[in-house]
Parts: C-alpha cells; structure tokens; sequence
C-alpha cells in the first residue's frame, strides 16, 4: 500500500518507518529542510531506540522515503497519516494551526488531480479532540470542491517513548474510528502484521476513537497522580511507600503499572492530554473534577519535593548560592524528550534561589543547551557532582543506579542526596554517613 505521514516527528516516523518495514511505500513529508535533508542521509532527529537502524534498512530498499514536495506525497497515496504536533496552551486549549496547514495542502492536491482519482482515506494519528476528525473531513470538502474521492479515520497512537518501536510492532490494541467498512478494512490491512499476537484492532465510530487515547493516557496520568499522593501520606505518619506499594499492587484487580512514586509525569503527552480533557469538559459543561486533582497533584509534587531541598538547607537564605548537580534531565530514561520534565522545574528553581546548577543525562543534553542554557552540563556523572552541596536525582537511568558512592562521597562538598525516583536503600545511605532524601519514606541522617 502506499501511505504518506504527514510530519516527521516523533510519531510520524515511527510509524512512517514501522509501515515502511512490512512493506509498504512510505512517503514522509515535512516542512523543515534541514530535517529532510538529514533524514535521506539516515541521521534520525529524535532519540529512539531501535529507530535508526530500521531507518536506514528501509531507506535502502527503497520503501521509504522523504520529501518536501506535497505533491509528490499525496499523488498516489492509498492513505494519508496527519502526524502534525497540536500543542496546547496552559488551560488545554488545542492549537490546530498545523492540522488546518495539512487540510488546505491535501484539498490542494487532490482537488488538482479532478474527480477520476482513486478514493484515499486521511487519517487523524495526531492526537485532537473529540469532533476534530469530523472537522477536518469538512475543511477538506469545502476546499476541495464536490465529487473527489476520500474519506476520514482516526487512528491514535499508543507509544512509549524509549519503547516505540516494540510498541507499535507488538501493540496491546490497535484502535481505529471509522465512517464505513470500506475504510475500516482497508485498516485490517494495514495493521494484519502487527496483531498477529492475538492483541485486537478495534474498529469503532471516529468520536469514541478519538476519546479513548484521552480517557487511557488521563487514567495512566491518575495513576501516577494517586501513588504520589499515597506517598506523601506515608511521609507524613512515618510509613514507607515502598512497602505500602508491594501490599497494595499485590492485589490483581490493581497490578503494579503506573504505579511508582516519584516527581510526576511529564513529557509531551499526560500534561496535555488531561488538561485536554479539563478543557473539553468546561466546553460541554461536563464536570472534570478527578481530571482536575490529577494535575493539580502532579504539579503540586515537584513543589514539595523542592521543599525538601529548602528545608535542608534552612530555607530560602541556606540555598542561596548552593551547588546542586543532576543526574538525569529527560522526563524519563531513554528519551532525549525534555518537554514538562521535573528535572528542569527543579533546576530553574534553584537558579532562581542562586543556586549553581550542573546537570549530565545520557542522551538529552543537546536539548537542554537549546531550552536551558544557565545549566551548567558536563559529560560524565561523578564531574556532574564534583564540589557540589547535594546530588538530585530526577530520572531514573540505569547508569544510576549502581554508583561508586565512595567516589560519589569523595568528589561533593557535603553529603547529600535528593532521590526524586527511590533507587538506593536508606539503611545503607545512612551508614555511609549520607543525608538522604527520598519519596514516600522517612528521611535518613547519617548513621
């Protein structure tokens, strides 16, 4: 089949080169010809792993393909994937400045090649509110004129940056939202190599298609939300979290995903997609009041985790001029995503108080240099910590995990560790003589 992905970003290429890889002809159309430019040379623009290398299989076979030309990307195309961002402001309100820009380029190309053309399906794969799909079915009619061909879809995506290649190979679920069956096989097709593992595609109507990527990625953010608030609790009457956590998930009807304490979500996604749902509320009427908690929670733990830092050091007038140093400044480990990440709202706040700021993370310095630049950033994790009042750790890499703390103790100026992920056991931090902190446990001093 051939298939256009509008937009080379994170999910545009993934998918763009996933279908590539059963065969299909992809065509991935972007507007930036820097990245174009980069992609037919095999440099991916995005860290993902797994992803470079089926790029440059499929580059090589021909079935994959980068252009800037919307003409040559919608000429033949069977379906075309809109992969677009649709960024939000601070409420929830969706922007879809980049979705009308598609609209208007493929009502452009199609209304030029007449009514005797071969029906195409676009597809809504970024996510949108309810209703856009229909919306963008309209725009196209009215600008293209009577008797062309097409019809719409939605077709949400479900990946896990850092596993987005097994993700969408081995899908839990494929969800489509359809007009007619015509459509909604020529998605059977599409999608038959990646189900082959029992795991079903969902061919349902386009509005509950569009919902069910808010209502999953609003009940993963709940999730994150609850466990942090769990862990505050057992903070505050001296229990341990961790224990509270292996108790509770215990339980079948509850499982353990999601289910970590620590410093929030953040990334591209659960910020945007449940204050989308706060949004979509206010303008049906509906009342969003656990959407509302869950946001308000998660924003409220990075304050108290800075809490933490000012109390250590006596408040506002102990920090000023403190050095802390980050291991790890992505949203989450293996990604360079640094959107909405914790990381960064804790070292902003330090630099408000004063503080001297260094940072290392495996993959997402390059990032940070554009969105952060008073970060101080070093390329090795003990010259992260070298002179540094107290260690905080933000994201949860594996290279973390395991550190010489001796080393450790031996390069910083006080011994001190804000560990925003639970990754050591307080009884041994203790008798090592460090101060540590972490999240839903009491503090420990040294022994």
């Amino acid at each position: 089949m051939k298939l256009t992905m509008v937009g080379t970003g994170y999910v545009g290429l993934v998918t763009g080169v996933c279908l590539a890889n059963t065969g299909n002809d992809v065509i991935c159309l972007d507007v930036d010809a820097e990245k174009i430019e980069k992609l037919r040379k095999n440099i991916c623009p995005i860290y993902e792993p797994g992803l470079t290398e089926l790029m440059e299989k499929n580059n090589a076979s021909g079935r994959l393909t980068y252009t800037l030309d919307k003409h040559e990307a919608y000429r033949d195309a069977d379906m075309i994937f809109i992969c677009v961002g649709t960024p939000s402001d601070e409420r929830g309100h969706t922007d879809l400045k980049y979705i009308n820009s598609a609209c208007d380029d493929i009502a452009e190309v199609l209304g030029g090649l007449g009514p005797d053309q071969k029906h195409r399906v676009v597809v809504i794969k970024s996510t949108v509110p309810v209703g856009t799909t229909f919306y963008v079915r309209d725009r196209i009619r009215e600008k293209v004129g009577p008797g062309i061909p097409f019809s719409v879809a939605d077709n949400p995506e479900f990946l896990k940056e850092g596993d987005a290649i097994t993700d969408f190979n081995k899908p839990d679920r494929v969800v489509v939202g359809v007009e007619d069956e015509k459509t909604a096989e020529m998605f059977r097709d599409v999608y038959d190599p990646f189900v082959r593992n029992g795991h079903p595609i969902y061919i349902m109507d386009v509005p509950s298609a569009e919902m069910v990527k808010y209502a999953s990625n609003n009940f993963l953010a709940t999730k994150i939300s609850f466990i942090n608030e769990m862990a505050n609790l057992c903070e505050a009457y001296g229990a341990n979290i961790n224990k509270v956590r292996e108790g509770m998930c215990s339980d079948k009807r509850i499982g353990n995903s999601f289910l970590y304490p620590g410093l929030g979500y953040g990334g591209s996604c659960f910020p945007k997609d449940t204050l989308a749902c706060i949004m979509m509320g206010e303008k049906a009427g509906v009342k969003t009041d656990v959407s509302r908690a869950v946001h308000d929670t998660n924003q409220r733990q990075r304050e108290l985790f800075f809490k933490k830092i000012l109390g250590h050091f006596g408040g506002e007038a102990g920090i000023t001029g403190k050095h802390l140093a980050f291991w790890g400044l992505a949203f989450k480990p293996r990604t360079d995503d640094i959107r909405e990440a914790p990381a960064l709202t804790l070292a902003r706040k330090a630099l408000g108080y004063g503080c001297k700021v260094t940072g290392f993370d495996p993959v997402a310095m390059e990032n940070v240099k554009k969105e952060a630049p008073t970060i101080e950033l070093v390329d090795d994790i003990y010259e992260a910590v070298r002179g540094a009042d107290a260690l905080v750790i933000s994201t949860d890499w594996d290279e973390f995990k395991s550190p010489d703390f001796e080393k450790l103790a031996s390069l910083m100026n006080g011994r001190v560790i804000f560990d925003g992920r639970n990754l050591y056991r307080r009884q041994a931090l203790g008798e090592m003589g460090f101060h540590y902190y972490s999240v839903g446990r009491e503090a420990v001093k040294p022994a």
